[in-house]
């Protein structure tokens, strides 16, 4: 089945992926793409709407992002309805003939926003609503055949629109949860401006990923799935069986950097619960050999990346003994969406304007001369997707609801040198928390929780002597997709007793602080 496609122009913006987001849960099918991809290849997906990303830029700045050749004459021609937000607004008022200059009064964060009688946009919101704002420019004037549909509350220019043109534009992001009705205003312009049906559903992904793996697979390949005992390379795991069967082998290693008893619990699960074969490989010895004396966290994560790689090259040795056949060409990995948008943009992507977070160990961690053909069935896929995307799978909801767990492992919560002392205390302190948390009947309100070692000691007064110990810092964040994220607010009584226990109980440590930043400015985990 051929889904109607909304193409989103990614202008570097950290709230892109949001707007992808927001638009799959409407059930329409949403595809991020860079700025410079040249119309020919916008036309091959026959798009139904086209939305232009906000972005760091300023429109006359040297260098800054514009339009390809040619997009307009374009979308004119087949008159696509467009949507341009925060930066995409600016580009398109600075391309149809309007004026962009500095603010006089910067807008950020929640502002009062009125909207003008009689527009198209907002035939169906409030007259005034609150809305996310972020940028220092604004336009001054506007292009011939516009109107202002909007007006913030310091009295500028928040939103135009071109009926006749098929052009709409904000100054305001609303694919943010802080925009009240933000995803209704999106709705209003894709189900009702452009007229798009909503037909993009899990079982529609689990269907076409099902074909799309047996066409990439062949009728007698056999395959090797990374299982990490996460949610995503489960999902992946159970997609992929699905698909292919017997001929999927999944292989699960300890590297050494896994939570408390840890692999017990997945070998469990995996054998008892998802009934799928799977093989354990002790390779912990190797990888923190390989870890010794890296500190620098982007290096740890390529380590750990490429010695995967060596550990699955070796498994498929042993697959095709078994098997008596040649080596295993592919190997499954659960990648989503976030993983991808936060490492580093792949060679020719165009995606110039988005910055880096960091490389994840199976996007850019990978190396150059990888042997595998890789399947990623998840790979445009958010969190909250996979495990919908589960439960059509079976996959058991205990196993869902499990908080993410980075592919890296404990090697990216102990900061600085990985090291045998580190982990140790790590695990421990680990457990105690998550398991107050469950204790507490919180674990399900909460997106990602874990415990973090950090390079310092304290001065500290145990047992009437003085100590000089290890600080640990406790992490926990609301979410419901990762890529933004809001720390959790525990009773302080709860915090006060977890401190306590870990002090008391795990030899080492005689301080614990509690992360209270955000994401952004920070990341969900510390490296």
């Amino acid at each position: 089945m051929k889904h109607s496609t909304v193409i989103i122009l990614d202008y570097g913006s950290q709230f892109t992926q949001l707007i992808a987001r927001r638009v799959r849960e409407l059930g329409i099918y949403s595809v991020v793409l860079p700025v410079t991809t040249p119309v020919e290849e916008l036309q091959k997906l026959d798009p139904k709407a086209i939305i232009l990303s906000g972005g760091p830029s300023s429109v006359y700045d040297d260098g800054a992002p514009t339009l390809v050749k040619g997009f307009l004459e374009y979308q004119a021609a087949k008159r696509i309805p467009l949507l341009g937000i925060c930066y995409g607004m600016q580009l398109l008022v600075q391309k149809l003939g309007g004026k962009i200059s500095k603010a006089d009064v910067r807008e950020y964060g929640r502002m009062m926003v009125k909207t003008n009688p009689g527009t198209r946009f907002f035939a169906k919101s409030a007259q005034e609503f609150q809305a996310w704002m972020s940028h220092g420019d604004d336009t001054k004037s506007l292009p011939a055949g516009f109107v202002s549909s909007a007006t913030s509350a310091s009295g500028g220019i928040t939103a135009m629109e071109s009926a006749d043109l098929g052009i709409y534009a904000l100054q305001f992001h609303p694919e943010v949860t802080h925009t009240e009705g933000g995803k209704d205003l999106l709705k209003n312009f894709l189900t009702g401006i452009a007229g798009i049906p909503q037909d993009w559903t899990m079982q529609s992904v689990l269907d076409e990923q099902v074909e799309k793996i047996r066409a990439q697979v062949g009728p007698k390949a056999h395959v090797i799935c990374a299982l990490s005992g996460g949610v995503d390379s489960a999902v992946a795991a159970a997609l992929v069986h699905r698909a292919i069967g017997d001929r999927l082998h999944c292989i699960f290693v300890d590297n050494g950097l896994l939570r408390l008893n840890e692999q017990e619990r997945v070998m469990s699960v995996f054998s008892q619960q998802l009934h799928l074969p799977v093989t354990c490989m002790d390779a912990s010895e190797r990888f923190l050999s390989k870890l010794s004396g890296v500190a620098d966290p982007e290096k740890k994560r390529k380590i750990i990346g490429n010695e995967f790689i060596q550990v699955f090259e070796e498994a498929a040795h042993e697959v095709a003994k078994k098997v008596g056949g040649s080596l295993p060409e592919f190997l499954v990995q659960g990648t989503l969406y976030p993983d991808v948008i936060e490492s580093s943009p792949p060679p020719g992507t165009g995606r110039v304007h988005s910055a880096t977070i960091k490389s994840h160990h199976n996007v850019g961690g990978l190396p150059k001369d990888l042997r595998f053909k890789l399947i990623e069935p998840l790979r445009d896929l958010f969190k909250d997707e996979v495990r919908e995307l589960g439960k059509k799978l079976n996959v058991p909801e205990v196993f869902l609801k499990r908080h993410p767990f980075p592919g890296p492992g404990l090697a990216v919560r102990v900061i600085g040198e990985v090291h045998p002392y580190g982990l140790e205390i790590l695990r421990e302190v680990d457990e105690i928390f998550i398991q107050s948390i469950r204790n507490a009947g919180l674990y399900d309100q909460i997106w990602q929780a874990f415990a973090v070692f950090l390079p310092i000691r304290s001065v500290g007064v145990q047992g009437d002597g003085r100590t000089h110990d290890h600080v640990v810092a406790l992490r926990a964040v609301t979410s419901s997709d990762g890529m933004t994220a809001d720390w959790f607010h525990f009773d302080s009584k709860f915090l006060a007793e977890v401190s306590s226990k870990i002090c008391n109980t795990v030899r080492g440590v005689n301080r614990v602080v509690y992360d209270v930043s955000s994401k952004p400015p920070a990341t969900i985990e510390w490296e």
